[in-house]
This record gives C-alpha cells, sequence and structure tokens, in this order.
C-alpha cells in the first residue's frame, strides 16, 4: 500500500495524546468521500486510537506502518 497516492498529509509527528486523534478526526470531516488521508505520528497510544476511530465511523484502514525512523504512518479512505 505504500504506493497509494494519498490527497492530504497531516503530519502529527512530536504530539501526544489526545491531539493526534483530534487533528486526524477534524481532517478526516473536511474531506470528501472516496479521499485518502496520509498521517505521520509518534504518539504509542495513537497507534490504538486512530484505528479504533477510522473502523468506528466506517473509514477504511488501508494501512498502518511502524517505520524504522520511529514513526507509525496511516492510510485512510473516507
Amino acid at each position: 500500500m505504500s504506493d497509494t497516492k494519498s490527497d492530504k498529509v497531516l503530519d502529527l509527528r512530536g504530539l501526544t495524546c489526545p491531539m493526534p486523534l483530534l487533528k486526524t478526526k477534524k481532517e478526516l470531516k473536511a474531506m470528501k468521500a472516496g479521499q485518502i488521508l496520509e498521517v505521520w505520528g509518534t504518539d504509542e497510544g495513537s497507534k490504538k486510537d486512530i484505528p479504533g476511530f477510522v473502523t468506528k465511523r466506517k473509514h477504511e484502514l488501508l494501512s498502518l506502518e511502524d517505520l524504522a525512523e520511529g514513526y507509525t504512518k496511516y492510510l485512510i479512505k473516507i
């Protein structure tokens, strides 16, 4: 999935709970159906929070990658 083109990139690296989830929610709300949001983060709690929110809201988590640089990358389709 890493070759999937995102419509928007949200860089949340360095932010801690609850900000990554709140900013992700806000960004998804502003996007249109079918668009893909790429989210970069470093908060460990967000690894459960963001996928849980995505599933609960009937969005699609296309991928969740833990990268060697210490970042987590999410691809979310709304």
